[in-house]
């Protein structure tokens, strides 16, 4: 069975201003978006399932799931607030999301099948997206556990942002190549990076660029479960995606083959990243990594 893409795209992007799934940085109007749906069908994707809010499924729908309707099968997961295990509220009070962690948690009904997890809003490039499909094509949706993952493992130097603090989870593996922990590091700036600095750059993140089977899903309620009972009632804490995984590798319940790659990872967290991810589109479209426009009528 083809794996299936399963993009978060419920974030507002508050620090960059707005819906920043649909704002063009290709040369014929392209989003960030869709040249990772392009990547992820030349890949061997064959299904999207988008995580969204549902205030915004109208415009979603017209704006981006249209572009790929009649390219893939596409469907639609919503990240409520609401949407808990059971014997869990909202807390009174409570306006911000649960997290990323939540927002895959909300696909289990959705998807039984392997699939990879990304941003919307970030340019991973194509052989990320085709080294999961390679991932997720050999390994069995079901199997002994523990479970078998993939990430995708950038190096820190070429993810950053020249305009602002970035978060990244900084990865240590094992000599066989598998994660052993993921830790949260907040507040790095392009100057944290170099010779004599903070990081190296050299250092493995997780950009959340995952590929998972279905046993993924199991791991998640546990820890949505426990998260709820020790944090359930803060207003703002999150339940993230990358802790959770090394959750479970540090229970055994999983392992994680890191995917390393030198290639760079282009986002658009603040405003004044988006001149600096339309010259590097451009430039891949003179190198003929993608034609223009990138979807033909």
């Amino acid at each position: 069975m083809q794996p299936t893409l399963l993009v978060l795209a419920a974030g507002m992007g508050s620090r960059y201003g707005g819906l920043k799934q649909i704002d063009p940085v290709g040369p014929a109007g392209e989003t960030v978006l869709d040249y990772a749906v392009f990547d992820a069908l030349r890949a061997g994707f064959g299904r999207v399932v988008f995580v969204i809010r549902r205030e915004f499924e109208p415009l979603f729908r017209e704006r981006i799931g249209a572009r790929y309707t009649h390219r893939v099968p596409v469907d639609y997961v919503f990240q409520e607030m609401s949407d808990l295990p059971a014997d869990y509220r909202v807390p009174v009070g409570r306006e911000k999301p649960w997290g990323t962690g939540h927002a895959v948690w909300c696909a289990r009904g959705a998807v039984r099948e392997n699939f990879a997890v990304i941003n919307a809003d970030d340019f991973y490039g194509a052989p990320s997206l085709a080294a999961l499909a390679q991932f997720l094509q050999e390994t069995p949706a079901s199997s002994p556990a523990p479970a078998r993952f993939a990430m995708v493992g950038f190096q820190l130097a070429n993810t950053l942002s020249e305009h602002g603090a970035v978060s990244r989870g900084v990865c240590t593996t094992n000599a066989a190549g598998e994660l052993t922990s993921i830790t949260e590091r907040t507040g790095i700036m392009a100057g944290d990076v170099g010779r004599g600095a903070a990081f190296s750059g050299a250092e493995t993140v997780s950009m959340n660029c995952w590929g998972f089977t279905p046993a993924v899903f199991r791991g998640l309620d546990e820890q949505l479960r426990e998260f709820l009972a020790a944090h359930g009632t803060e207003p703002k804490a999150e339940f993230y995606l990358p802790a959770a995984v090394s959750t479970m590798t540090a229970r055994g319940q999983a392992v994680v083959r890191v995917r390393p790659t030198d290639s760079a990872w282009f986002g658009v967290t603040y405003r004044e990243d988006k001149p600096r991810v339309m010259a590097a589109i451009a430039d891949r479209v003179r190198r003929g990594e993608y034609p223009a426009p990138l979807f033909s009528s």
